[in-house]
């Protein structure tokens, strides 16, 4: 590709050369607290309800003598919230998506155990529905953060001063857009209208992409409007790229107001490890600069493998990239992180986030990141890859269940107006009047060589032959009925198979995944372990990002949602497709799965291989 320049200004042609290609990548007193908290919430409420349809499937209903009450039937009771029954040829009349929360409801954040707190909720204010912005508007392009100018910086810090300058009782104000954070991730807000109570919970489910836009386009909007700058936009990270795989250093300087004294020493641009480790592991050992630099090529090199991983092969299904569905009444801790959520933008968090505070302050937990300015831009490189996975390949579009796109939240605007969005109205960035500089993406075609030659280990485990006998190069198995187990070492499962031999056609319609469930931790603290398959190396070192084998990885960025139940059950789904044919196991009945324990202490619940079509 054709070398980088300096970012031109965003207008007239200039704009067009930066667009991405088709193909390419005032407080209240209390009277008035009082009154305000004493009206009917705006949002509806709605009592759980179950999905069950069936005759067979309907739950017992003591109370009603005309029979159980399904889903449907409350549904269509609903004409206020979804509309009249005769409506029910809607698509959304049958809907269940989550609803914004009650912000007179907002309740002390969780930061940790022992009562620990923090006040996250914002000033009150009545609501208006989000209506896109015209087209008239100039087009924000976001660029690189390497690669801006003095002009762009001098700007961009005398917005962000401006904001940390707003008084507390304005919704715009740096600390209350921090707080946007922490209240919607660390138990501030619950769902409207469930009992017993559920969290609200914006991140291991399909509505983290959509509410990290939605956050970042109304911060953006408020940085213009402090500098009377219509065109002002937020800079990107570009952490899948080696030229921009170190903290940006228009956040090192301490005099600036985009620096934050909390994040990670050894991390800072002249610190001991200051390369980005998109598979970041704190058992893992740190670098000297100028061995760091020295090994620059295959550093490198494994960080465009993850990008592979996480964008290409291991995210061809729509639940393998957002996540799996969050709906009301579902609590996020039962459902699954998309691939870039989970990696690289977890690890991202923790490797910037200073381990030496109590709760991995400022960007290592979720209460507090937003307290860094860098979030922002982190998370404006997390936003550019929705629209960089949306063109590579046909199949790579946005979900069409009602329940993802009438989703909602509410944000305040640069009129501080509190907004009600909805999933549907952000899925072009383009209709938002962004888009982001066009830079290379080295990690599109980075490909993986296997450690080792041999493709048929897992048969091999699974044979008589094998039975009574040690397992070759002293390989120590660990059998299903085994689950659930705490991990706290390696260890290596055969799985069996439903399918193999599938033809290009089918596994174009069904993707291959590695189901691990029943992952259960505490929320509160850092938590990764690494998978792999087939890794059959003997020199006891597990296959990591720069090998074949490695299929993912689990990672947790701490934070609390209730006192008291500190740990949950997650699960992880890796696309595994493209991965079994680069091992050459396509026609193996059974894959090796290894899990290697990272940080923390985890308990796995099971293992299986499962199919997906969406």
């Amino acid at each position: 590709m054709s070398s980088l320049s300096p970012l031109p200004a965003a207008t007239g042609a200039a704009t067009a050369a930066f667009l991405r290609p088709s193909l390419l990548p005032p407080k209240k007193s209390a009277s008035q607290l009082s009154a305000y908290k004493s009206r009917k919430p705006y949002s509806p409420h709605f009592a759980r309800i179950s999905c069950k349809t069936s005759s067979s499937d309907k739950e017992p209903n003591n109370n009603d003598q005309t029979g159980p009450t399904t889903r449907r039937d409350i549904l269509i009771g609903m004409g206020s919230l979804y509309g009249a029954a005769s409506s029910l040829s809607d698509p959304t009349a049958l809907a269940n998506p989550l609803q914004p929360p009650d912000l007179s409801k907002c309740h002390p954040a969780i930061k940790g155990d022992a009562g620990d707190t923090a006040d996250c909720c914002p000033p009150f204010s009545d609501q208006i529905e989000f209506k896109l912005p015209s087209p008239k508007e100039p087009m924000r392009i976001r660029p690189a953060a390497h690669l801006v100018d003095k002009a762009y910086i001098d700007k961009y810090e005398k917005a962000i001063s401006l904001m940390k300058a707003l008084p507390d009782d304005d919704p715009r104000s740096f600390k209350n857009q921090a707080n946007v954070h922490c209240a919607y991730c660390n138990g501030a807000y619950d769902q409207v209208g469930i009992t017993p109570s559920v969290a609200l919970q914006i991140h291991f489910s399909w509505i983290f992409f959509p509410f990290h836009r939605y956050y970042l386009y109304f911060f953006e909007r408020i940085l213009g409007k402090l500098i009377d700058d219509p065109t002002f936009a937020l800079p990107f990270w570009n952490w899948d790229s080696p030229d921009g795989m170190q903290i940006p250093a228009i956040f090192a300087d301490p005099a600036s107001p985009l620096y934050d004294a909390i994040r990670a020493p050894d991390h800072l641009p002249g610190g001991s490890s200051p390369l980005v480790d998109l598979d970041w592991s704190r058992s893992a050992a740190s670098l000297t600069p100028e061995a760091q630099w020295q090994s620059n090529r295959d550093v490198m090199h494994t960080q465009m493998r993850v990008m592979h991983t996480q964008m290409v092969s291991g995210a061809k299904k729509r639940t393998l990239f957002f996540g799996t569905p969050l709906k009301a009444g579902d609590a996020a801790a039962n459902t699954g992180q998309g691939s870039i959520e989970r990696s690289p933008h977890m690890n991202i968090h923790i490797w910037t986030g200073d381990p030496k505070q109590a709760h991995t302050e400022d960007m290592g937990n979720f209460y507090s990141a937003g307290r860094d300015p860098i979030f922002y831009c982190h998370h404006a490189n997390v936003d550019r890859m929705w629209d960089l996975w949306k063109t590579l390949g046909p199949r790579r579009t946005d979900f069409t269940d009602p329940d993802w796109l009438e989703a909602a939240f509410v944000f305040y605007d640069e009129d501080k107006n509190l907004v009600r969005c909805k999933v549907k109205d952000c899925l072009d960035s383009r209709k938002l009047n962004y888009d982001y500089q066009k830079v290379p993406l080295p990690w599109l075609d980075t490909k993986r060589t296997p450690k080792a030659k041999k493709k048929t280990l897992a048969n091999a485990f699974a044979t008589e032959k094998f039975a009574n006998a040690a397992p070759p190069k002293k390989r120590e198995l660990t059998p299903l009925s085994a689950f659930p187990l705490v991990l706290n070492k390696a260890i290596s499962v055969v799985v069996p198979r439903g399918k193999r031999s599938r033809t290009v056609v089918e596994k174009e319609e069904e993707e291959e995944i590695l189901v691990v469930e029943g992952i259960e931790f505490d929320r509160g603290n850092v938590v990764k372990f690494d998978v792999a398959l087939n890794d059959e190396d003997d020199t006891g070192v597990p296959a990591g990002p720069q090998d074949t084998e490695f299929a993912g990885t689990f990672v947790n960025v701490p934070h609390r949602e209730k006192q008291g139940a500190p740990s949950f059950k997650a699960v992880l789904r890796l696309g595994i497709t493209d991965l079994l044919e680069d091992l050459g196991a396509d026609d193996d009945d059974t894959v090796v799965v290894t899990l290697v324990p990272k940080v923390g202490e985890v308990k796995i619940g099971g293992l299986k291989i499962d199919y997906i079509t969406d």
